[in-house]
């Protein structure tokens, strides 16, 4: 069963690099093609990178506060 927070990060930081990403390619107010392929990997590859990486244990939280 996936845990809902290791989803939620990763939808969070695909937008989040999605909105980045669009932001400077409307730099020149005009979308080329090439620019929303940019906008595409940004989103897909943090999805994907985010999703991978394991959220820290609980024991591990609490050893370095």
């Amino acid at each position: 069963m996936v845990k809902v927070g290791s989803v939620a990060k990763a939808i969070v930081s695909g937008v989040a690099a999605g909105t980045a990403s669009l932001v400077v390619a409307m730099g020149d107010s005009v979308i080329e093609a090439g620019e929303w392929v940019t906008v595409a990997l940004a989103v897909l590859g943090a999805l994907g990178v985010t999703y991978a990486v394991p959220n820290a244990a609980q024991s591990a939280q609490r050893h370095l506060r």
